[in-house]
């Protein structure tokens, strides 16, 4: 019954769900949960520091319930999606009540899809990349794979790593330059894989061509199905998705920086180099992430078996938490500057 624990992902779409049938203030259940019921609880939740025993994490890979509680937010997410678009766009709604659905489906695309997808992503099943893939499209940010993957893991907590933020950059700096410098950074990447392979810019094998088509597909048929109202309602809904990333982002490796050995190259990562967060509600909804310390030293393991480190970082709240303070960056920054170690301060 314990592995059943990661349920409480599915509380967000949940909490979609009800919005979508009782309307009005319902409209905002999904931001009310996550941003005020979910901090609450993790004040009140004691931090789980414990680590498994060998013989439960040879058990936990070979259940493949894991797997499946990542699947099933597949066809969660485009339901929700698809059953919020017809009701946006053939339904007479007041204005807040727009607003409303879209702040919540921008909160499922992020935890349930890109959050998800994240994980699918470093898999090495072809089938589960495809999935993660799938979950990147409402977002706009399937160029994320192709960054995160081979970008990111590479050059995390330096300046070369746009999903690194600075110390003392606000949080609304870093999503105008982290956005910006991924999304070209992944163009970047994908030139320098065609070119080691020998194929050119138009191969089938260019990723980054191919996400950029069935984007613009998938807004001209939520355009065709939905009108006007569904294109901007589906537009507006990615964004909140993809910032509601970079804010994690910005909390996950916040100041942190990899020094550099005699040789001028840069120290290899860490269980240092990222923020850790031992608070359960934060874990169990976020599929482990904010275990992201572990993640980063080991990233081929998969969620439910991701360590806690005494030598990590440890961020004072979860990620609920943690993501509205960075919103207020002064606040952030007394904070967070006094735990980012002097030596590791990136400037």
């Amino acid at each position: 019954m314990k592995d059943l624990k990661y349920l409480a992902a599915f509380s967000i779409p949940l909490m979609a769900c009800i919005g979508l049938y009782y309307k009005g203030v319902f409209s905002f259940l999904v931001p009310v949960y996550a941003f005020v019921l979910l901090p609450i609880l993790e004040l009140v939740f004691p931090l789980d520091t414990k680590n498994l025993e060998k013989e439960d994490v040879e058990n936990k890979l070979k259940n493949k319930l894991f797997d499946w509680l990542l699947y099933l937010n597949v066809p969660i997410v485009f339901s929700l999606l698809y059953f919020t678009l017809r009701l946006v766009s053939t339904t007479v709604l007041e204005n807040y009540e727009v607003i409303g659905f879209t702040i919540s489906i921008g909160i499922v695309l992020a935890i349930n899809g890109i959050n998800v997808a994240h994980e699918l992503g470093h898999r090495q099943s072809t089938n589960e990349r495809f999935l993660g893939k799938a979950l990147l499209l409402p977002s706009l940010y399937m160029h994320f794979y192709i960054e995160h993957n081979f970008g990111h893991h590479l050059h995390a907590a330096t300046p070369e790593d746009p999903a690194t933020a600075r110390y003392n950059q606000s949080v609304y700096s870093f999503w105008l330059t982290s956005v910006y410098r991924q999304y070209f950074k992944s163009w970047k990447i994908q030139k320098t894989l065609l070119k080691n392979n020998n194929k050119s810019f138009f191969s089938i094998k260019n990723d980054m061509l191919w996400y950029s088509l069935f984007q613009i597909a998938y807004l001209t048929i939520v355009y065709l199905y939905f009108g006007t109202t569904g294109l901007v309602f589906a537009l507006v809904a990615g964004i909140i998705g993809f910032i509601l990333l970079e804010t994690v982002n910005y909390i996950e490796h916040y100041g942190l920086l990899r020094l550099k050995t005699k040789s001028g190259r840069y120290e290899r990562v860490r269980e240092i180099h990222s923020w850790n967060s031992n608070h359960i509600i934060g874990r169990l909804v976020l599929y482990e992430l904010t275990r992201h310390s572990d993640h980063h030293y080991k990233s081929s393991k998969k969620y439910q078996v991701l360590d806690c480190h005494e030598e990590s970082p440890q961020m004072p709240y979860g990620y609920p938490t943690s993501m509205l303070i960075s919103l207020c960056p002064p606040l952030w920054f007394k904070i967070m500057n006094k735990r980012v170690p002097r030596e590791m301060i990136s400037s």
